[in-house]
């Protein structure tokens, strides 16, 4: 299995929405999606100019159900 590569938080929101998650909130730097479908949360920190670690990645992607293959496929 390939290593997951460094994205930003705006790839990883594409990501997300492309797997049915809509933005329910913000507040301050920190992006909550919700998918109604099984009524998922996650939460994405969005700093402008810094990209997110490998190991917060694989963490909001277990949370939000996605396999590490299906995330690269959908880059």
């Amino acid at each position: 299995m390939p290593k997951l590569p460094v994205v930003s938080a705006r790839k990883l929101i594409k990501v997300l929405k492309k797997k049915g998650f809509i933005l329910h909130r913000i507040n301050g730097s920190h992006h909550t999606f919700k998918r109604t479908s099984d009524k998922v949360t996650v939460t994405v920190p969005v700093h402008p100019g810094h990209d997110l670690g490998r190991g917060l990645t694989k963490s909001i992607l277990k949370d939000a159900s996605i396999t590490d293959e299906e995330f690269l496929k959908l880059l």
